[in-house]
């Protein structure tokens, strides 16, 4: 059910405020916007015994609903995001895969005109510029040194919707590449890499300050040679993306990376492909065939895990009752930190007078119950 909520007091509540929660507050929402004060005219809707969070951001989503962001029409694309809405993800960026270099440029076109209309709300480049020998679901033939000639090209294609490169920062070129895209204001983020803690340092050092899905497609922490893992939890430069879906992460390194990072650096991603709120099947991650049994996507051909089918309302729900996070930090890690990431904390990310009115509404078991976004319901509480 649609409808617009020109003026409504959402009451009742457990609202997740940045200073923290309040119960039985209120959200009050003017047109597109969360207001600070309510009209005479107001229309109430009584949601006690809900929470009301701020609407998600995900910052490394390549689908939906049968829908492709890497490869699918600008309709399809909107279908994606249309699925994604409908879970709680009010703000999403739209992440490539490896492909020929030409065709990303392509690519980055349609994907700038949804981010001009505001239906994305920018791009995310996961490949080409990545490692071989920690590829995953990228097609080895198509990848290649960061090239910061060719990153600036995929830059300039994408008319100022670029927000993230991921690149494997120890192959040539991939420190010039890191210095060019912190020149230009976008994120450069480290992963699909063979890196040493050394070289994951220098990175940093550069301007790199986000970690694609840590732990994944990277070497793991070991005693005498730490890798990347340990350089990108202990700097507080860096923001930790974790795939939170029970298939990409033991809870135990959940655990670790809330703990030794902090709620403030975690971002909660889907790294979602086509399936995501669709269902089992066959499907395609760029050029790559994959197979989804169970909910869980992999390569058809080698059997690596080809992203996820997770949508953000389940990481939410898991973090919390299977982790048991506080519900602040899950807020923190799936709104606030992306946004601010990103630089959209002006107008998203949280529920403060002046910003848009993006919301969800979860019941006592933290199923959506209600997803508003800029003031109009994708999904009514009411319904």
């Amino acid at each position: 059910m649609s409808g617009s909520a020109h003026s409504t007091v959402l009451s009742g509540a457990k609202v997740v405020l940045p200073t923290g929660i309040v119960t039985g507050g209120r959200v009050i929402v003017d047109g597109e916007r969360v207001a600070g004060s309510a009209r005479e005219d107001s229309r109430l809707v009584d949601l006690t015994g809900h929470w009301i969070v701020p609407g998600f951001v995900d910052m490394h989503n390549h689908g939906g609903g049968g829908a492709s962001f890497t490869s699918g029409t600008a309709e399809e694309v909107l279908q994606g995001v249309r699925t994604h809405r409908e879970h709680g993800t009010t703000t999403v960026i739209a992440s490539t895969v490896t492909g020929d270099l030409d065709e990303l440029a392509r690519r980055a076109g349609l994907l700038a005109e949804l981010t001009q209309q505001g239906e994305i709300a920018g791009i995310h480049f996961e490949g080409p510029f990545i490692n071989p020998c920690r590829k995953g679901a990228h097609k080895e033939d198509l990848l290649r040194d960061p090239d910061p000639a060719e990153v600036r090209k995929l830059i300039d294609a994408s008319h100022g919707a670029a927000r993230m490169f991921t690149l494997a920062t120890e192959l040539p070129g991939g420190l010039d590449s890191v210095r060019l895209l912190a020149e230009h204001g976008v994120i450069a983020a480290i992963g699909h890499t063979d890196s040493t803690y050394e070289q994951t340092r220098q990175a940093i050092d550069a301007g790199a300050t986000v970690a694609t899905h840590l732990y994944n497609a990277m070497p793991g922490l070991e005693h005498r040679s730490p890798g990347p893992i340990a350089a990108l939890l202990e700097d507080e430069r860096v923001t930790v993306e974790l795939i939170n879906d029970g298939t990409h992460l033991h809870p135990a390194m959940l655990e670790l990376a809330f703990h030794h990072a902090g709620a403030h650096r975690v971002a909660l991603i889907t790294d979602a492909m086509d399936a995501a709120g669709f269902g089992d099947g066959t499907y395609h991650l760029g050029p790559l065939e994959v197979e989804v049994k169970e909910g869980v996507a992999r390569l058809v051909e080698g059997g690596s895990i080809a992203g996820s089918t997770l949508t953000l309302d389940t990481a939410f729900k898991r973090s919390v009752t299977v982790d048991q996070l506080p519900v602040e930090s899950v807020v923190q890690a799936i709104s606030a930190n992306p946004a601010k990431l990103l630089g959209l904390y002006d107008e998203v990310g949280s529920l403060e007078a002046g910003k848009y009115a993006d919301l969800v509404v979860l019941d006592a078991e933290f199923e959506v119950k209600g997803v508003m976004r800029r003031g109009e319901w994708v999904v009514s509480p009411l319904s």
